[in-house]
């Protein structure tokens, strides 16, 4: 295992040790200074307390002259000897420290030899300017807080590689100030979203994971076994039922911000593990799931730096510019169906040579697989043509079994699928709340053999209908996929601090980035 580290590396943290010096100290902050007297150090007064560096930066101009106290990790060395400039990275951003021998204690100036670029320090002394005007801290105190073993990325490229840096987020984060801000853009988005849900009185509330029953969604399930109980779980792939038990007890507004997880495979815009809002309110419809929507969409675009001079909403993703200014587009899958396919959704004549033509099949005579059939020649040759902001409402009932049939026209559902940047990122029903046709729908749902559809029943939210759902809309809006747009992010994968990959081959093997060639200039 010691030729995972690096030899120059693992003999500095020796010095370290030797010197007396602790190389991964608990406590951050510095010792008091021995009293004056004898050769000994002036005491020092009360340490400052630790500042970003941005909060600092931002009010350098009048704040020359005071001490300051920075945490960080060093990413950039110049000068050695009696003099060093380092470039101190924190969360926020970088400042400049100098360190000058006759200023700084003497016995931490000593331990400067023994740094190396990717070092965790803390630098304390007094704000001032360099003779070219960069604001900067002209250290009295320094102290190595945690001795890095590994390289850091050469600091002018970072980690290169793009599986490389999904693989090591935890150096991309550090070694690209983009990515890190990405991220914390990502959780202003949802900290947006969840403000416009507090503000119309929703209550956020927790689901359960694991799932005696998979449902809420069409989708391949993870399964694991309650040894206790000696039953077969699954990973949640949707927390619908469970939301909408909530609504059954009178908590008429809720939302989860949930982890769900589908047994699928990898791709731009797949990840096996993600994250869904999902939302119902007791009274409203699928109409009233759009407005709610289009507002959860406006709040993230704002939060995400959208916002353009004029007032207006736009986002480039994939090299397209997509306009959110509110009001979002809407058409009806059955005028959408037309435009595109060139026959009706209902044209149960000419849709046979549709389907044969895109080597779609109808699985078997049910009314499920011939809509299925429909549905999947809408995915191939409308969805390509929904680049958004656009709703799609009005889908077929025989595939929605969780939605309520429209009063009108019993063959449709009050249902839509909401399409940005080519992606459909949200699903809404007006609920089903009849527990007959529910129990009948999940009963069609058992038999179709579907390996994607429920393998059984769920009786206890059919129960729980029986005791009665009031008129519902209910919507899932998957997070991930909203921020790529926002963001205008190619790939989920650079939207997931952690996004699941294959495991590494040769692990600790070289990673083909360059090696620091400045550490200590002896």
């Amino acid at each position: 295992m010691a030729d995972f580290f690096h030899p120059d590396r693992l003999q500095k943290l020796e010095d370290l040790k030797t010197s007396g010096t602790d190389p991964y100290p608990a406590q951050a902050g510095f010792a008091p200074l021995a009293a004056a007297g004898d050769g000994g150090q002036v005491a020092a007064s009360n340490s400052p307390v630790r500042e970003l560096a941005t909060d600092i930066l931002a009010k350098s101009e009048e704040r020359q002259g005071e001490t300051v106290l920075i945490y960080g990790r060093v990413l950039g060395r110049r000068g050695y000897g009696k003099l060093a400039f380092l470039d101190v990275w924190d969360q926020s951003g970088r400042i400049q420290a100098c360190l000058q021998k006759d200023l700084v204690v003497p016995e931490e100036f000593a331990t400067l030899k023994q740094m190396n670029l990717g070092d965790i320090v803390a630098v304390e002394g007094e704000l001032g300017k360099t003779k070219v005007g960069e604001p900067t801290v002209f250290g009295t105190r320094f102290r190595i807080l945690t001795k890095a073993l590994e390289n850091p990325p050469e600091k002018f490229h970072g980690l290169a590689d793009a599986e490389l840096r999904a693989r090591r987020r935890y150096v991309d984060l550090f070694a690209n100030q983009e990515v890190r801000d990405s991220f914390f853009r990502r959780s202003a988005i949802i900290q947006a979203m969840r403000e416009v849900f507090l503000e119309r009185a929703y209550t956020e509330v927790d689901t359960p994971v694991l799932h005696p029953i998979y449902g809420g969604a069409n989708a391949k399930p993870f399964s694991t076994h309650h040894n206790a109980l000696d039953m077969q779980l699954f990973l949640r792939i949707a927390p619908e039922l469970y939301l909408k038990r909530l609504v059954v007890g009178g908590m008429e507004r809720v939302f989860e911000f949930a982890r769900v997880f589908r047994n699928e495979g990898l791709s731009m815009r797949h990840n096996p593990e993600f994250t869904m809002v999902e939302f119902y309110e007791a009274y409203s419809d699928v109409f009233g799931m759009m407005e709610l929507t289009e507002q959860l969409v406006v709040a993230g675009a704002r939060a995400a730096g959208c916002e353009q001079e004029d007032g207006s909403l736009k986002t480039t993703f994939r090299e397209e510019e997509f306009n959110l200014t509110p009001p979002f587009a809407r058409v009806s899958y059955a005028d959408a169906f037309q435009e595109h396919v060139g026959v009706a959704a209902t044209d149960r004549e000419a849709l046979p040579a549709k389907m044969k033509e895109h080597g779609i099949e109808v699985a078997d005579d049910s009314e499920y697989a011939w809509w299925k059939a429909v549905n999947d020649l809408f995915e191939n040759l409308v969805e390509p043509h929904l680049r958004g902001p656009i709703f799609v409402h009005d889908y077929p009932a025989a595939i929605c079994p969780l939605a309520k049939p429209l009063q009108d026209a019993p063959e449709w559902a009050g249902r839509f699928e909401f399409f940005l940047g080519g992606m459909e990122l949200a699903n809404a029903f007006s609920e089903l709340n009849d527990p007959q046709l529910q129990l009948a729908k999940f009963e069609e749902q058992v038999v179709d053999k579907d390996p994607e559809s429920p393998n059984q029943v769920d009786l206890d939210y059919v129960r729980a209908l029986a005791y009665g759902l009031p008129p519902a809309g209910g919507c899932g809006i998957g997070v991930d996929r909203l921020i790529m747009v926002l963001l205008g992010k190619d790939t989920i994968r650079d939207v997931l601090l952690f996004p699941h990959m294959r495991p590494e081959k040769d692990f600790g093997a070289a990673d083909g980035e360059p090696a620091e060639t400045c550490a200590d200039g002896e």
